[in-house]
């Protein structure tokens, strides 16, 4: 990665010697044949930009005019080892081919190293440089406004994923068993070196939820598999690596020697470049991302993956800044900083069952509702899933005291059967990893505790809370919606649905649950429910 942040050092003396200014650009393997001679690509130098040289821990660039000259360093980094020329040949030829995907204009070929024999001695990439002012980096610190170059990015990435090549072996990459083998090495790199630079606590506390959201997501990652969304992607999407020109973005930089890293949910891919921009303390840009790639893409993802990739991106710059500490760099505040923001993520992405509880006319259902359209969450209401059971219910069975239709009666006893379809309907989407705020009664402890149960089975986090309001306040609000209650009723005067909750109107203790007063107003009584819910 030709980042300008780092400070240049020059290559040593002998290599200075080995590089010719004038090469000759060597076609792919694909193209060779194409043509008996490779066009010369001397960089104009008159009125470019300084030169200058970038050093990474791969790779040595060279910044000349107009051109960028890319050389492989011969070394053994165990994931690669170009210590062969051969292997940092077809590194270089892999880079080209496969940034092409994204930026076909910038990286031009792959081109030999003339020693002083005048045979080649080593291959570099050569690729067009690119205004340093446009990195997408660049403009998001700056605070420059950069919507629309944000909805083109989008644009490309979503049309590029959907080119990427997918096959049953790469699909297995989204597999649990891969996930989280990817996690748990990341993570031990992160705990090898992170000496001071990172709180010990912290990481412990950043991968204990991370393994608690994968133990219950298999679901969600087969469906992920069977809709085609594990992908031969980028891998390391970057704010720095993009930049944003009068005619489109440009996207550079793929992991062209880690094939198993880019092959990887479209939306870890996604997810990457939004941990980048938040580091880079535009959350809004991150935000606004993600929605476009959402929308664009016809995503339908729970928000809790978008947090655990966000997370795992977040990890995986957090190991990148402690192998630099370790290595004697001054990096300890990017290391924490991508710490602290993994766990974020991780702590807000948690899969959680919220009971919301009370009495007609305490609010509950403007609570629920409100705390579920804030967070993205799944709400499940007690009066529908009545209605719901009622209607599909086989009126031949009146007699028996089954359940009717919407215009019938249902015995009290029966408020458990709502509870449980409730249920049932809550366990399936927390499984995949959506949360779901549940708008019901919950009087009697049994039903709390099959509650807890589901909870428990889908690895999800049991959030319990009561609405209280004054009763005369309580009573205005039932009187209020009196009308649609009586609709719900049958002609009979018996029991209808809308007013099936009340005939258990005794709450049995309930300690767990968190008491959310009402009686304020709705905006402070949500914040409350927020902060319990967090």
């Amino acid at each position: 990665m030709h980042d300008p942040s780092m400070l240049p050092r020059p290559p040593g003396r002998g290599q200075a010697r080995a590089m010719s200014l004038e090469t000759t650009v060597n076609p792919l393997p694909a193209e060779r044949g194409a043509s008996a001679s490779a066009p010369a690509v001397a960089p104009t130098v008159a009125s470019g930009p300084p030169a200058r040289v970038v050093e990474t821990a791969r790779s040595v660039l060279v910044f000349l005019g107009d051109r960028v000259f890319k050389v492989k360093k011969p070394v053994d980094l165990g994931a690669v080892d170009f210590r062969g020329r051969q292997a940092r040949l077809a590194a270089c030829e892999a880079e080209v081919r496969l940034n092409r995907r994204l930026a076909p204009d910038v990286y031009l070929g792959v081109a030999d190293v003339i020693g002083p024999d005048g045979e080649p001695c080593d291959h570099m990439v050569v690729m067009r440089r690119l205004p340093e002012a446009r990195r997408l980096s660049t403009l998001a610190e700056g605070g420059t406004e950069v919507r629309a170059e944000i909805h083109a990015l989008t644009r490309v990435l979503v049309d590029f994923h959907a080119r990427c090549e997918t096959s049953s072996r790469i699909a297995e990459a989204g597999g649990l068993d891969r996930l989280r083998g990817r996690w748990d090495a990341c993570f031990a790199r992160v705990q090898r070196d992170h000496g001071a630079a990172v709180s010990a606590s912290i990481l412990d506390h950043v991968n204990r939820l991370a393994v608690r959201y994968l133990d219950g997501r298999d679901e969600l990652l087969r469906e992920r598999r069977e809709a085609g969304r594990i992908r031969d992607g980028h891998g390391d999407l970057s704010a720095a690596d993009i930049f944003c020109l009068d005619d489109g973005p440009r996207v550079l930089d793929c992991l062209e020697f880690e094939p198993g890293l880019r092959a990887a949910d479209v939306l870890a891919d996604a997810c990457a470049l939004a941990a980048d921009l938040e580091w880079l303390g535009r959350r809004d840009l991150a935000r606004l991302f993600l929605d476009h790639y959402r929308e664009m893409a016809g995503e339908t993802h729970p928000r809790s993956l978008e947090d655990f990739y966000w997370a795992l991106a977040a990890l995986g710059r957090c190991q990148a800044a402690c192998q630099r500490v370790a290595a004697g760099e001054n990096a300890a505040a990017e290391a924490r900083a991508f710490a602290d923001l993994a766990l974020a993520r991780l702590r807000w992405g948690r899969v959680r069952l919220v009971l919301v509880g009370g009495q007609r006319g305490t609010g509950k259902s403007t609570l629920a509702g409100g705390l579920a359209g804030t967070e993205r969450w799944t709400v499940l209401r007690f009066d529908d899933a009545a209605a719901d059971l009622a209607a599909s219910a086989n009126r031949h069975d009146l007699a028996a005291g089954g359940w009717a239709d919407a215009g019938g009666w249902v015995p009290a006893d029966d408020v458990d059967a709502v509870h449980q379809e409730l249920l049932r309907q809550a366990g399936t989407a927390l499984r995949r990893g959506e949360s779901v705020v549940v708008d019901a009664p919950w009087n009697r402890h049994s039903q709390r505790a099959q509650a807890a149960d589901v909870a428990r089975r889908a690895f999800a986090d049991l959030v319990q809370l009561r609405c209280t309001a004054p009763p005369d306040l309580a009573a205005t609000r039932t009187d209020r919606r009196s009308p649609a209650t009586t609709a719900a009723t049958s002609a009979t005067g018996s029991v209808g649905l809308g007013r099936l909750a009340d005939t258990v109107s005794r709450i049995e203790p309930w300690p767990e649950a968190k008491i959310i007063d009402t009686a304020v107003a709705i905006a402070e009584s949500l914040h409350n429910a927020r902060r319990a819910a967090a």
